[in-house]
């Protein structure tokens, strides 16, 4: 229901208005008030949506009572009811925001038809800030998933280049692409899957990262840099009240491993790689580990840097290079063999590589128990020979993951997302579908295709938004949200870069080629 309120301190010009306007809108509710002092009580209890406010009266006048109310209520509109055509009254009137005016005496016929002016106004500027509210839900209601996609492109590298920029955008404003990131690994234990939710409305209570889907009792995080904070004191209350969210009793087998700051977004790769590294022993007293306090692989005597190693073995999974790694392996247990180095130590350092292979297996979607040596070798001979059978098992099994998946399962996904490009398709409800790791997933789809799969998801659905431009009726606002868009801007940004040209410009010259 519309409100009104008429402020005149003649009775029978309020009067007479009350009665033009209630024949005019039958269903209007009107109030009155006698004075600008009693105007500003009378709107603070009413909440009128319109007011038809006389400038010239004792004591607090209109346009006093005008600034009075509309600081407090920035909605409400005002049309100036004035004997007074004067050009000061009007410029004081536009800067205060009244929207239109009447002069005494007018017209009824004048009354009535500037005031449904008024309400036109009123009822457009409502329905606009209901498809805003609309935009902002559904907006609420995407990001968990953009969210979740952004990080798993991120740190298994299949940035998506048209995208990123304004998905970064659309999660938060104060993260930066140039700006300081560390990541965070975030070890669950069994039954405690269900704080993941937790997790997410924690990292999101800081306002400075991001959360990665879960899988296989892992939460990767991606956080940013805050200046304010030295890296170690904000990287451990980070873990600190994750690690609180554990229930009481619960607590074993929770464990954060912390990677180094990295200068760009593009790099938190590696970052995430050390966090995963300093997250392998999660028996340790404080369950939290930085990478930099985690034991050195070494440098040997002849400059040789394992943890270059590290890096170089988590990408030789990743690409299937078996005979490097079992090459790079064998090099690596001969450099400590020459030095005569403690043979425990030897194992320990050759088992925190394989460790790095199994996570990067893992990525994949290929499930391993943790690889320990069946016992503990007697010389760098059998060292070197129950490493091989290690990684000899776990080639196996990364070998046998593919004929998991049907030889036509990309062709199956490529029709699920076209099938569902309307809704919020994403890796991790791809990865739940076909029963397969999201990451897995997004590589054997960038491979088979060359394409990520969110480029194919896009192309879908700008190919269905340019079917629907032909449909004159339909508005490109009810287009962006029909192709699985929620947020009109970004269609916009994302349609021109694919087509070349805006929407706008697509569907005019669309529309004038059928014509």
């Amino acid at each position: 229901m519309t409100k009104l309120l008429i402020v005149d301190d003649e009775q029978i010009e309020r009067e007479g208005l009350q009665a033009i306007l209630q024949a005019g809108f039958p269903d209007l509710i009107i109030e009155q008030a006698k004075n600008g002092r009693l105007a500003v009580q009378a709107a603070e209890e009413f909440r009128p949506d319109l007011i038809l406010m006389d400038i010239m009266m004792p004591g607090m006048n209109g346009l006093e009572a005008i600034e009075i109310i509309g600081g407090r209520d920035p909605g409400v509109k005002f049309i100036m009811v004035t004997a007074y055509d004067t050009f000061d009254y009007a410029r004081r009137a536009i800067k205060l925001g009244v929207i239109d005016y009447l002069l005494k005496p007018s017209k009824a016929s004048e009354i009535v038809a500037t005031v449904a002016k008024a309400f036109r106004r009123i009822e457009e500027e409502r329905a606009s800030e209901e498809a805003s509210r609309f935009d902002r839900d559904a907006l609420r209601r995407v990001l968990p998933v953009v969210e979740t996609d952004v990080v798993t492109q991120l740190l298994f590298d299949h940035v998506h280049e048209v995208h990123l920029g304004e998905l970064v955008g659309l999660i938060g404003g104060s993260a930066s692409a140039a700006g300081e990131t560390f990541a965070l690994n975030v070890l669950l234990p069994s039954g405690s899957e269900s704080l993941y939710g937790a997790i997410k409305a924690k990292i999101r209570s800081f306002g400075s990262g991001w959360v990665g889907a879960l899988y296989g009792g892992q939460v990767p995080i991606i956080a940013f840099r805050d200046a304010g904070k030295s890296f170690r004191t904000q990287a451990m209350t980070i873990a600190r009240e994750l690690l609180g969210i554990a229930k009481p009793g619960a607590e074993d087998g929770w464990f954060v491993g912390i990677g180094s700051v990295c200068g760009r977004l593009e790099q938190i790769r590696q970052s995430y790689q050390e966090a995963l590294v300093a997250s392998m022993d999660p028996s340790l007293p404080v369950k939290y580990r930085f990478y930099d306090d985690t034991p050195v692989l070494g440098v040997t005597k002849d400059g040789y840097s394992a943890r270059q190693l590290e890096k170089q073995f988590y990408d030789r999974i990743r690409l299937g290079q078996w005979e490097q790694m079992d090459a790079d392996a064998m090099a690596f247990i001969r450099r400590y063999e020459n030095e005569g180095a403690d043979l425990l130590q030897a194992q320990q350092r050759v088992l925190e590589l394989l460790w790095i292979a199994s996570r990067a297996l893992f990525e994949l979607g290929v499930e391993l128990d943790t690889p320990v040596f069946s016992f503990r070798p007697q010389d760098y001979r059998q060292l070197r020979s129950e490493t091989r059978l290690l990684l000899e098992r776990m080639r196996k099994l990364f070998e046998e993951h593919p004929g998991q998946l049907r030889p036509d399962t990309i062709r199956q996904i490529q029709q699920f997302i076209a099938r569902h490009s309307r809704e919020d398709v994403s890796l991790e409800l791809i990865g739940q579908t076909f029963g397969s790791s999201p990451f897995y997933i997004s590589k054997l789809f960038k491979e088979q295709l060359g394409v990520n799969y969110i480029d194919f998801l896009t192309e879908v659905r700008i190919e269905n938004a340019k079917k629907l431009m032909g449909d004159p009726d339909r508005s490109l606002k009810e287009i962006t949200y029909e192709v699985g868009y929620h947020d009109p801007n970004y269609f916009s940004k994302v349609f021109k870069k694919l087509a070349g040209v805006s929407p706008t410009e697509f569907r005019r010259t669309l529309l004038g080629q059928r014509g």
